[in-house]
């Protein structure tokens, strides 16, 4: 397991996520590791019907979601990520948790550092939690970091 060599970190490009990245750079750092920066565009829901919003395109609008989180992984990979580690970047469509633990079985990855939003009661039911789900179907260990500020159970 040790040293890792390629690290996972998944972000949404909240707060909570940051603090997932500052992990990840630390174990980059330390093991000179490869950090594998991860976007999953989650599917959009669609409506049929007289009820359905019209004046877009599903396809459009998914492609331009997908450009601007390229980007977004783009500027944090040369804003945040240390000229001396080494760092790709994924933007992929699909269910966030599976896409996740997909790409890191495909990499061969060592590590996955994912953050936990602090999600509580009706939020966790409604919702689920996509850290849950990867802490459940990883192959590799996975390190769930809290952001300081989330809500206690």
């Amino acid at each position: 397991m040790l040293p890792f060599k390629k690290i996972v970190w998944p972000t949404d490009f909240s707060e909570a996520a940051y603090e997932g990245l500052k992990i990840a750079r630390e174990l980059a750092t330390q093991f000179a590791a490869e950090i594998l920066l991860v976007h999953v565009v989650a599917p959009m829901p669609t409506m049929y019907g007289g009820d359905a919003p019209t004046g877009f395109h599903i396809p459009s609008v998914l492609e331009e979601f997908q450009k601007s989180a390229q980007k977004s992984l783009d500027d944090i990979r040369r804003e945040k990520i240390p000229a001396d580690i080494e760092a790709r970047t994924f933007v992929i469509a699909g269910r966030p948790a599976h896409e996740i633990v997909t790409l890191a079985a495909q990499e061969k990855a060592d590590i996955i550092v994912i953050s936990t939003q602090g999600e509580s009661g009706w939020q966790r039911f409604v919702f689920g939690s996509v850290a849950e789900n990867v802490v459940r179907h990883a192959e590799c260990p996975v390190l769930t970091v809290r952001a300081p500020n989330a809500e206690q159970d």
